[in-house]
C-alpha cells in the first residue's frame, strides 16, 4: 500500500508539500496534479494510508473524490485543503469524513502536524485490534534514563528526580525551550514506571482544531454525527493503562482547558455519541515551551489545571547552559548517523565550532547539525568544511576576537575559553607547555580542552 497521495492542481504546492513530508519522515509520497487521474488510480483499486485533497480543483469536487476513497477503504484518512477559510465549509467537510480541513496558504508546521496526527488516528485504530505496548524488558527500562545522554550536574539531578516520581501515578509537567528533549524525559518516565507495558501516546494539543478536540481526545461512536459511519477511539482510550503525553499544552485553546480538567479531576470521558462514561486509567505527562507563568497572569491558561498538570515540575535547561554536553551529543550523534557512510571521527577545529556555539533550536539543532555535517563528508572525518555556512561564519568571528556572546562585555567564561584556546594554539598545541604559560596544571587544562570540544 502506498502511504500518502496528495491531489492538487498546483505543481507548486504539489512539490513543496512532497519535500516537506519527505523531511518529516515519510518516504512514500505520490502526488498528482489531475484530479481525473487520482479518480482513476482509486477506480483501479490504489489504497493510502492518508490523501491529501484539494477542495476547489476544476472538472472533478474534492468531496466526490473524498467519497470515493472512502468507499474504497473507510480507514483511508483524508485531509482537506481549500483557499477558502470558513468555518462553515470547514465543519460541513469533516461532518463528510475530512479528518482536518486546512486553510490554504497552509504553514508548513501546520500541514505536517496534519498529516502526524491522521497518521496517529490510523495507528490507534490498527492498535485498537492489535495493540502494541511499550517494551517491558528489564533492560530496556533500566536503561531509560542512561540513554539520555548527558554529563551536566544540572541534568543528573533532573534525571535523579524523574526517576524517583517515575513509579508513581503523579502527573509531571516538563517545560524548557523547543528542542531540550521533552518527549525523550516522557518516554524514559514512562518506560521505568509500572504502565511501561502500555501505550505510550503523544499528542500534540496545538494541533487539535477545534472542531476536532472531542472526536480525536474522547473518540466518538458510529453515526455521532453526521458523517461518523465508524466508531473512533480516541487518545484516552488509547492510551488505557498506559501513559498520555500532552505536547504543547499551553497551546490548547482556554475552551477545552475546562474538559480536560474534568478528566484529571475524575479520572473519567464519554465517547461522543455515548452515554456511558468510561474509565480514564491514563498517567498524563504534559510539556510545553512557553512561558507559563505569564499565561496565568494573562487568563490564557486556567490555574486549577496548571496545579493539577504541575504534580512535578521539571525544568530542561537549554544546551547553551550545559555545553559539557555538546562533544558527547556529537560523538552520539556521529555514531547514529556516520555509521552507513563510515564517518568515523571529527577533528578539533569543527568541535571547537560546534562547542562555541549557542544552539538556539537546542540538541534537536545540534542532532540536524550533524546529521547534515556527515552527508557531505568526503572522507572518514568531519571537518569545519562540512558544518553550515552559519555556524562556520559564527566560528571565524568567535576565533577573530570579534564575538560578543551577551551585551557589551563577554562573559568571564567565554574569555577564559578564548585565552585558554589561544595559549594552545600558540604552544603548537602542547598540552604541557600550554599550561606551563597559563600557569595550571596540565589534567586542568585536559579538563578545559575536554569542555570545549578537544581531546
Amino acid at each position: 500500500m502506498e502511504n500518502i497521495l496528495i491531489v492538487d492542481e498546483d505543481p507548486g504546492f504539489l512539490e513543496k508539500a512532497k519535500h516537506l513530508l519527505h523531511r518529516g519522515g515519510y518516504d512514500d509520497v505520490l502526488t498528482e496534479a489531475d484530479p481525473g487521474q487520482a479518480m482513476e488510480r482509486i477506480d483501479r483499486g490504489a489504497l493510502y494510508d492518508a490523501v491529501l485533497i484539494d477542495l476547489d480543483m476544476q472538472g472533478l469536487d474534492g468531496l466526490w473524490l473524498m467519497d470515493a476513497i472512502h468507499e474504497a477503504d473507510p480507514d483511508t484518512e483524508c485531509i482537506v485543503l481549500s483557499a477558502l477559510n470558513e468555518a462553515r465549509l470547514a465543519v460541513e467537510c469533516i461532518k463528510k469524513g475530512a479528518g482536518d480541513y486546512l486553510a490554504k496558504p497552509v504553514s508548513d508546521d501546520r500541514l505536517l502536524a496534519a498529516v502526524n496526527q491522521a497518521m496517529g488516528r490510523l495507528q490507534r485504530s490498527r492498535a485498537a485490534f492489535s495493540p502494541q505496548p511499550e517494551p517491558t524488558d528489564a533492560s530496556v527500562a533500566g536503561n531509560a534514563f542512561e540513554s539520555i545522554v548527558t554529563r551536566s550536574e544540572k541534568m543528573r539531578r533532573i534525571l535523579q528526580e524523574a526517576r524517583l516520581h517515575a513509579p508513581s501515578d503523579v502527573t509531571v509537567l516538563i517545560t524548557g525551550e523547543s528542542g531540550t528533549g521533552k518527549e525523550l524525559l516522557a518516554r524514559a518516565i514512562h518506560r521505568v514506571s509500572g504502565r511501561s507495558g502500555a501505550p505510550f501516546s503523544s499528542i500534540n494539543m496545538a494541533s487539535l482544531a477545534g472542531s476536532l478536540f472531542d472526536s480525536e481526545f474522547f473518540g466518538h461512536t458510529r453515526g455521532a454525527f453526521t458523517g461518523a459511519e465508524r466508531d473512533r477511539v480516541g487518545y484516552l482510550e488509547h492510551s488505557n493503562g498506559g501513559t498520555l503525553f500532552l505536547d504543547e499544552v499551553a497551546d490548547l485553546p482556554i475552551d477545552f482547558q475546562g474538559k480536560l480538567l474534568r478528566v484529571l479531576e475524575q479520572g473519567e470521558f464519554i465517547r461522543l455519541g455515548a452515554s456511558a462514561a468510561q474509565k480514564a486509567d491514563v498517567r498524563f505527562i504534559s510539556a510545553t515551551n512557553a512561558d507559563l507563568d505569564r499565561q496565568l497572569a494573562r487568563r490564557s491558561f486556567r490555574q486549577d489545571l496548571y496545579y493539577r498538570l504541575k504534580g512535578v515540575r521539571l525544568h530542561l535547561p537549554p544546551l547553551r547552559e550545559r555545553r559539557e554536553d555538546i562533544p558527547l551529543l556529537v560523538d552520539h550523534f556521529l555514531s547514529e548517523f556516520g555509521r552507513s557512510r563510515a564517518v568515523h571521527r571529527i577533528d578539533g577545529e569543527a568541535m571547537r565550532a560546534l562547542a562555541g556555539y549557542d544552539y538556539p533550536g537546542n540538541v534537536r539543532e545540534l542532532r540536524a547539525v550533524i546529521q547534515s555535517a556527515v552527508n557531505l563528508v568526503e572522507g572518514s572525518c568531519l571537518t569545519l568544511s562540512s558544518l553550515p555556512a552559519y555556524l562556520r561564519q559564527h566560528h571565524r568571528k568567535r576565533s577573530a576576537g570579534k564575538f560578543v556572546p551577551s551585551g557589551v562585555i563577554a562573559p568571564l567564561e567565554e574569555i577564559e575559553r578564548q585565552h585558554v584556546l589561544l595559549a594552545y594554539d600558540q604552544s603548537g598545541k602542547n598540552k604541557v607547555q600550554a599550561a606551563r604559560v597559563l600557569g595550571i596544571g596540565v589534567n586542568t587544562l585536559r579538563r578545559k580542552l575536554s569542555l570545549y570540544g578537544i581531546r
